[in-house]
Order: C-alpha cells, then sequence, then structure tokens
C-alpha cells in the first residue's frame, strides 16, 4: 500500500483504493459494458503493468483476460510480447494501419495511451474501421487542463525520466514515453469522434494525486487543487464512444 494514502485515506485500509480512485471508476464502468463473446483489443498493451498492481481487487477489475472470448495486445514496444494479460500479441506500426481486418473488435481499451499519439487523426481513423458496429472505445488519459498534464508540458519530455524517479519512484525507466496531449480534451474528442458516426459518453474525472513523491505535503497541496479549480481542468478524461 501506498504509506500516504495508507495513513491518510482511513477507507484505503478497506480494499487497498480511495474513494477517488479513477482505475476503479473506470475499470467498473469497462467490466459493465463486456460481453464473454467479445473480442477485444488493448491497445498500449505494453508489458502489462497492471499485473504487478499488489491491489488485488483493482488487479482483477483490470483483467479482461478470461473474461470474454479473445484479448490482443497491441504496442510499439516489443515488451509487448511479454504481457501475459493478453491472449495474443501484435507489435504496431505507429505510421501503418492497424494489421486487422474491418469490424474485428466489440471493444478498444487504452489506458493511459492517448496521451503519447503524435497522430489523433490516424488513431480516430483506426477505430473508426477496427470497431465493430456498435462496438466501444474506452480510454483513460490524462486531462489536458489538469495538473498532470500541465506539469508535464512543462516539463520536456527529455527530463520526464528523471522528474517521474522522484515523483512516482515506483515507475521504471522502460515505462516513460514521450507525450504530446494532442487527444486530451471533450472537445478533440468530439472533433475527431463526430455524433454522426460515434455515440460520446466522455466526461471528466477529478482523481486522486498520482506524482507527489510520498511527500505528504505536495500530496495535501494537489489535493487542494484538485478541489479547487474548475471541472475543466479535473486531473482525468475518461472517454467512452460507441460506435453506430
Amino acid at each position: 500500500m501506498n504509506k500516504i494514502l495508507d495513513q491518510h485515506r482511513p477507507e484505503y485500509l478497506a480494499g487497498g483504493f480511495s474513494r477517488h480512485e479513477g482505475a476503479i471508476q473506470f475499470f467498473t464502468r469497462v467490466q459493465a459494458l463486456i460481453s464473454p463473446e467479445f473480442t477485444v483489443m488493448d491497445f498500449g498493451a505494453g508489458r502489462g503493468l497492471f499485473l504487478e498492481d499488489k491491489c488485488p481487487y483493482r488487479r482483477n477489475l483490470r483483467t479482461l483476460k478470461g473474461k470474454v472470448t479473445k484479448v490482443v495486445g497491441v504496442d510499439v514496444d516489443p515488451a509487448v510480447l511479454t504481457n501475459e494479460g493478453v491472449d495474443e500479441t501484435h507489435i504496431i506500426d505507429p505510421t501503418a494501419p492497424l494489421p486487422f481486418p474491418d469490424a474485428s473488435f466489440d471493444m478498444v481499451i487504452s489506458d493511459w495511451v492517448l496521451e503519447h499519439l503524435e497522430n489523433p487523426e490516424a488513431f480516430a481513423s483506426h477505430m473508426l474501421r477496427v470497431l465493430k458496429p456498435g462496438g466501444w472505445l474506452c480510454a483513460r488519459t490524462p486531462n489536458k487542463w489538469g495538473l498532470t498534464a500541465l506539469s508535464a508540458r512543462i516539463i520536456p519530455n527529455a527530463l520526464h525520466v528523471s522528474a517521474l524517479s522522484r515523483l512516482q519512484p515506483t515507475r521504471q525507466e522502460q515505462d516513460v514515453f514521450p507525450t504530446f496531449y494532442r487527444l486530451n480534451t471533450l472537445s478533440a474528442i468530439d472533433r475527431l469522434f463526430p455524433r454522426q458516426q460515434w455515440d460520446n459518453c466522455s466526461y471528466l474525472w477529478r482523481g486522486e494525486p498520482k506524482y507527489f513523491g510520498n511527500s505528504l505535503p505536495l500530496f495535501r497541496a494537489m489535493e487542494l487543487w484538485n478541489a479547487l479549480v474548475p471541472t475543466c481542468m479535473a486531473t482525468d478524461l475518461f472517454v467512452f464512444l460507441r460506435k453506430k
């Protein structure tokens, strides 16, 4: 357990997560949408970092393998080949079309990936093609105007590894990638996923501070910031889009 949350979130001892836990909120909704016959793409699956989560409830909630027909993990990073949380893996070229036939998937999930997309227009086009009618795109990403994204955009990409080593000590260098924040607002989602083609159920979420380096004063300062800023500056963007 995180020692700051352990000491200053009384509910954290009852299950290992706080009342503001974004993963619980997001993946509860994902679980409500899946069916056993689904084929799911995990876009940006990486090495399956969630499998190392020490909270069994959250880890199980994030796990889709075994609950659907097939989970296909795709990533630009060869580390995806070691991901044991998916049934099938593919290394993809970010400049090329996804290597799947049209209407292949009932759902695409993408967890902390949209902020890394250099070409969001291509991504939106790929999603429209590979999802079946009625299929869901479910993504969790920082809100461009939230504290996390604002801080990341101030710090050059070249310094992200050293900054994260202080603010999130458990984060490994291999799990840090360049960020662009080109698909990280509700308006950007609306523009690239037009209402004629998609049902848009996306919303902003005031999540738990994530990058405080086990510093209680910093944690409290981030809490206060999150409580005082308007909703448009909430920490996270939850994307739920259903293809028409």
